[in-house]
């Protein structure tokens, strides 16, 4: 009799655990299901703060899609940007080749025997070596009806003069370009500003939206062409002061050799003469 409700316990036990088994499997799945829902769900908007946004008001899109005016401010602006260092790289090279040799003509120049010999020395295409030759060639040949009026000291003056006013402006070339693009490329700039902040506020006005964020993109990007006119105009300006200052200090070297080579002349006619 107990070997039987032992038996009957034992199978009621069995169908209860068959019972149980699926629904728990049952359960388990919807909860899993619910588990990877909510992953996907964080993923998502992880996955779409990692891609980069396009600024549909950056600079790239004005290149790319900006009206005409926009496109001939901004070619104005990159030719003067160009321009500009070009100026200012080359002019820097200019006046630290010729301060270079001025120190070397400083220092053996006048201890040659001759000035034939100091002009030798001198490279072909040195301005110093230019001074030189004019103010021989003045000191050489002074005749004729026009120039016997003046004394030979005055003539061989004028002509080093003229020769070192040569000198002067083939470094200060390209400076006027400088100023200019100071002075002008901020207002260049304005100027894209304010057609791009017309034309924003046109197609605002147009679409009857008149909410901050349609505001603020359009002006925005405007903007930008009065930050690149600054970017230009900036290096200019600094670029026209600091060459401008340094053409000084180079030019008084040159003014130096100048004057100590016409000291020389007249020495040397002086004691011709005697």
């Amino acid at each position: 009799m107990i070997s039987r409700i032992t038996g009957f316990l034992a199978a009621i036990a069995m169908v209860a655990t068959l019972a149980v088994s699926p629904a728990h499997a049952q359960d388990q799945k919807p909860a899993d299901a619910a588990s990877a829902a909510v992953v996907d769900a964080a993923a998502a908007p992880a996955a779409a703060a990692s891609k980069p946004q396009d600024n549909p008001y950056g600079l790239a899109n004005i290149v790319a899609h900006g009206n005409v005016v926009d496109q001939v401010v901004l070619f104005i602006l990159a030719m003067m940007s160009m321009g500009s260092w070009y100026i200012l790289v080359v002019r820097l090279w200019d006046t630290s080749k010729l301060s270079s040799e001025a120190k070397e003509v400083r220092a053996t120049f006048f201890k040659k025997a001759s000035l034939a010999d100091g002009i030798r020395s001198l490279k072909e295409e040195s301005a110093f070596r230019y001074i030189a030759t004019t103010a021989i060639e003045a000191s050489e040949h002074h005749e004729g009806a026009l120039t016997e009026n003046i004394d030979h000291s005055s003539w061989v003056t004028m002509n080093v003069d003229r020769a070192v006013a040569d000198v002067n402006t083939k470094i200060s070339a390209g400076l006027g370009f400088l100023a200019t693009v100071g002075s002008t490329a901020p207002f260049i700039g304005l100027f894209g500003t304010v057609w791009g902040i017309l034309n924003a506020l046109t197609a605002i006005g147009l679409a009857g939206q008149a909410s901050i964020d349609k505001v603020a993109g359009p002006v925005g990007a405007a903007l930008i062409m009065t930050a690149i006119g600054l970017v230009v105009a900036v290096p200019a300006v600094l670029g026209y002061n600091w060459l401008v200052n340094r053409n000084k200090g180079v030019m008084s070297q040159v003014r130096s050799f100048a004057g100590d080579l016409h000291g020389v002349l007249m020495g040397n006619r002086s004691v011709a003469k005697r």
